[in-house]
């Protein structure tokens, strides 16, 4: 659904796209990640027919950015991080406006209408002028103006900056939602957001694709080791020194530790250790079997993997 070859984009001296190529099949929901400046922007508005590459090709549907920028801008829904809506309509004043201008036949507007205002969730305000909105349904009115005339891509930049946390949850929903049938390519700096509703992560950094799969391929592949953090109770006389070496030294003996740190002192009879992995899949068995044979008494056992966050700084800051 989008093909992007070789892309490149610069202003001046500055090279905003370097050569970067990607394919984003239909029905797949990905995230695109990016620090400030990495070219995320420019790149998303080179799909839109907002600019021209420099060299490169980018195509939506089949068709190409540059030379049938029409064709793409039909087959394209786009919602900017601010919906482009005017205050002084009704909600359905301004979708029948937004169909009209986007072409949709005389006959099908007041039905495409509906239809976006229930998939939405408008229902409940639509008497209301927009300027009478909270953000969130702010943010709903132009979401239904970017599906009125059924886009088969949705771009949407930072879609749930401003929302409060149940407004959140409902449009990624809907996103995920609307995933199932189109295209979408999402623009967000809330990570958490990209682990809950896209498919897929592109990172890009200097201009460039540093990384792409799932999030969990890219905290798997990122981490290169697995961290398990467990607590263990040793006994009545756990507060010694000597205690707590005899569980190191157990723990140490275990293939699978790669390494091991005390995390907090020893206190009531419990001693809290970080141990990173080598293999995350056998861990907590092999860690359940030791602590029954020495006769610890565990009170804790989780595994804790890289989170995209981390990912995110490790792929885009390296050693920084």
């Amino acid at each position: 659904m989008i093909e992007v070859q070789n892309l490149t984009k610069t202003y001046g001296p500055t090279v905003a796209v370097d050569g970067i190529s990607f394919e984003i099949p239909k029905g797949e929901v990905v995230g695109f990640l990016g620090p400030n400046g990495a070219g995320k922007t420019t790149t998303m508005r080179i799909l839109t027919c907002y600019l021209p590459a420099d060299s490169g090709a980018a195509k939506v549907a089949g068709f190409d950015t540059f030379t049938e920028s029409v064709e793409v801008r039909r087959r394209i829904g786009y919602l900017p991080e601010s919906a482009p809506v005017y205050s002084e309509m009704g909600i359905i004043e301004y979708l029948e406006f937004v169909s009209e201008i986007r072409g949709v036949r005389t006959g099908e507007r007041k039905r495409r209408v509906h239809d976006v205002v229930e998939r939405v969730g408008l229902v409940p305000m639509i008497e209301k002028d927009i300027g009478q909105l909270s953000k969130g349904y702010r943010q709903r009115v132009g979401l239904a103006a970017t599906l009125l005339h059924d886009p088969e891509v949705l771009v949407l930049d930072e879609p749930t900056t401003g929302l409060d946390p149940n407004q959140i949850i409902e449009i990624r929903q809907l996103i995920r939602d609307i995933g199932r049938e189109k295209t979408v390519i999402l623009s967000t700096h809330i990570l958490p957001e990209v682990e809950a509703t896209c498919d897929r992560v592109l990172i890009i950094n200097n201009g460039s694709i540093v990384a792409s799969g799932s999030p969990d391929e890219l905290t798997r592949a990122a981490a290169g080791e697995s961290v398990s953090t467990f607590s263990v109770r040793v006994g009545a006389s756990a507060g010694t020194a000597t205690d707590t070496n005899t569980v190191e030294a157990k723990l140490r003996e275990m293939p699978e530790v790669a390494k091991l740190r005390l995390l907090d002192p020893i206190k009531t009879g419990t001693a809290r250790y970080e141990i990173t992995s080598r293999d995350s899949e056998d861990i907590e068995e092999r860690l359940f079997h030791v602590a029954v044979s020495e006769g610890w008494v565990l009170t804790e056992l989780s595994s804790e993997g890289m989170s995209l966050e981390q990912a995110f700084t490790q792929l885009t800051l390296g050693d920084k």
